[in-house]
């Protein structure tokens, strides 16, 4: 029977090394040693992983999959045999790379970390914020904090939360314009909108009287690509927003953006997740960070 998890732990240490000199005095083997075994790695999956030179290993694509994978594997296998070795029980350890749009992790994640990393002092906590989605497999992200409907079915997902959608300005911008009293009246206003395609084009809002939802056009000379950046121009005084609350709740309690047309808010909800690749039997770590943001969202 072929040791394949050792196969694995080579591989994957040459291609976090990028070379097989260094991954052999880590590991004890000759440089050739180590060079056999990706050989012999490549030959039974039938594909090359690495392309080889003078000066450094440079993963293929498909070595960049497997060495996600494998890194994964890995880790679980090490979580499992801590769990059987201390009795059933495991402390999260190990490098944790978590994604996330810039509000969520300004507003939650940045604020939690130090509790997080007091309760798991052996994690090691790799946080990105950006409002681009990631490929969690090419880019080793172990953790993605996603809003809205889910497009990516072959990811695992644990729902956190939920926030209803709101339309908001500053106090200056409403001083200045004006307070609109119906959704109708937002055609004289400065609207700003997402720059990328959504499900609708415009607004939608539910009349009180009758409960009809009715989408209604609007528009203004600014567009962004995430609803932080939308905040920050709200908060600035350049138009009226509309995005999940979850960006803008602490501003709404200082007093620094104020909820607008909130008798026709259509309290149409952002679900927002945790997403990971893998399966049901996660590492230990990627547990432990899903079920602190779960406990305390």
């Amino acid at each position: 029977m072929d040791n394949r998890a050792g196969e694995m732990e080579v591989f994957v240490l040459a291609a976090e090394l990028k070379s097989f000199s260094a991954a052999g005095r880590r590991l004890k083997l000759s440089p050739s040693a180590v060079s056999k075994l990706v050989t012999r790695l490549e030959d039974r999956l039938g594909t090359r992983l690495v392309v080889r030179s003078t000066r450094m290993l440079q993963l293929t694509p498909e070595g960049e999959t497997y060495l996600a994978r494998a890194s994964r594997i890995l880790a679980e296998i090490a979580d499992t045999e801590e769990i059987v070795s201390g009795g059933g029980r495991a402390l999260p350890r190990g490098p944790l790379s978590v994604n996330a749009s810039v509000g969520f992790g300004e507003h939650y994640i940045l604020p939690m970390t130090r509790e997080f990393l007091t309760l798991f002092p052996d994690v090691q906590l790799d946080v990105t914020l950006t409002d681009d989605t990631v490929d969690l497999i090419r880019e080793r992200v172990d953790i993605a904090i996603r809003h809205g409907p889910l497009r990516d079915s072959s990811l695992m997902a644990r729902k956190l939360g939920q926030s209803r959608q709101v339309v908001m300005a500053s106090p200056d911008y409403i001083a200045e314009r004006g307070l609109p009293k119906t959704p109708a009246d937002l055609g004289r206003h400065n609207c700003i909108n997402f720059n990328f395609r959504r499900s609708m084009e415009g607004w939608p809002f539910r009349d009180p009287k009758t409960g009809k939802i009715e989408v209604y056009p609007v528009s203004g000379n600014l567009k962004a690509s995430s609803g932080s950046i939308i905040r920050q121009f709200c908060l600035d005084g350049l138009g009226i927003g509309r995005v999940g609350r979850f960006h803008v709740e602490p501003d709404i309690q200082a007093g620094n953006l104020v909820p607008i047309l909130e008798d026709y808010n259509p309290e149409d909800i952002e679900e927002i997740h945790a997403v990971y690749a893998g399966h049901e039997h996660l590492a230990v770590r990627i547990r432990a960070f899903i079920d602190f943001l779960a406990e305390r969202l």
